[in-house]
């Protein structure tokens, strides 16, 4: 077992008994008892103890599973749906037709750097508690548009459009997840 995982389960375990603690279930004379500690002390700790213990999972090398490019139809987007976990789709010098990229609870990494792009492309986004990662290629313009709850749209992408390059547009809907959107050699 990770040293990250061992201590977070420990700052979990000393969160739930002060809990039990602050409800009646035991009691305890060796946890303090100042009023900051009351609640706050106790979510800090279960915060601190399940970031540690999610954060040994998530340093993984093999976090992203790349996948093949799902097919479509010539001309048409194509598709991709992530449920609690990580894909990674590249492109290696085809064409690009836009895409649909919908992450529940997991992450996506679309990969356009080597991809065709000739004319205006769509990509319509969709996260809850997830997130997707586009790197896209410095020949084309980004044009961004969200629709977020509690999340957002990371765009380090240049700000100089260049009326003859064709463009990205990406629409964004985001519920407790985000997106990022760079550049990358």
């Amino acid at each position: 077992m990770k040293r990250r995982k061992v201590i977070g389960i420990i700052f979990i375990v000393a969160a739930l008994l002060r809990l039990a603690d602050i409800w009646g279930i035991w009691h305890f004379e060796w946890i303090g008892k100042e009023p900051w500690t009351t609640y706050f002390g106790v979510f800090l700790v279960l915060y601190i103890g399940v970031e540690l213990v999610i954060s040994s999972y998530r340093r993984h090398p093999d976090q992203w599973l790349q996948r093949v490019i799902p097919t479509a139809e010539e001309g048409k987007r194509i598709c991709c749906s992530v449920r609690y976990g990580g894909d990674e789709y590249i492109y290696h010098g085809e064409t690009f037709h836009g895409a649909q990229l919908d992450a529940f609870c997991g992450g996506i990494r679309l990969d356009l750097r080597e991809a065709v792009i000739n004319e205006d492309e769509e990509i319509d986004i969709h996260t809850f508690l997830g997130g997707v990662e586009l790197l896209v290629p410095k020949n084309v313009n980004v044009v961004t548009k969200s629709r977020s709850f509690l999340g957002g749209v990371d765009d380090e992408t240049d700000r100089n459009i260049n009326s003859a390059a064709p463009c990205l547009h990406i629409v964004a809907s985001n519920f407790l997840g985000g997106v990022s959107i760079k550049y990358r050699d």
